[in-house]
């Protein structure tokens, strides 16, 4: 059975720093590409942050220069570094897991998401 467990949110003052992690089971961690999806209230989820598994990393224009993703194969780990967050950051932050089949398809993934509030 997969599960992807997301930790780490909370409520934080506009200009301070957040992190979350997302550990992974049931899936064989280092092929998978993984990210992080935001979604507030009442707007579409959309891509925060994702790091292939190569290692290779991509940002949405909105966090570029705030936040950083990382992972950690052996613990089979992912990571979202958040820092200036402001108020517009306030969203349920999830975990995604992706691999694509060579035969066409994927697999892919969701954690039940963590709660992420910047507020003073």
């Amino acid at each position: 059975q997969v599960q992807l467990v997301e930790s780490g949110g909370g409520l934080v003052q506009p200009g301070g720093s957040l992190g979350l992690s997302c550990a992974a089971s049931g899936i064989i961690f280092s092929i998978y590409n993984m990210g992080w999806y935001r979604q507030a209230p009442g707007k579409q989820r959309e891509l925060v942050a994702h790091i292939t598994s190569g290692g290779n990393t991509k940002y949405a224009d909105s966090v570029k220069g705030r936040c950083t993703i990382s992972r950690d194969n052996a613990k089979n780990t992912v990571y979202l570094q958040m820092n200036s967050l402001k108020p517009e950051d306030t969203a349920a932050y999830y975990c995604h897991a992706v691999r694509v089949l060579s035969g066409g398809g994927e697999h892919d993934y969701w954690g039940q998401g963590t709660q992420v509030t910047v507020s003073s």
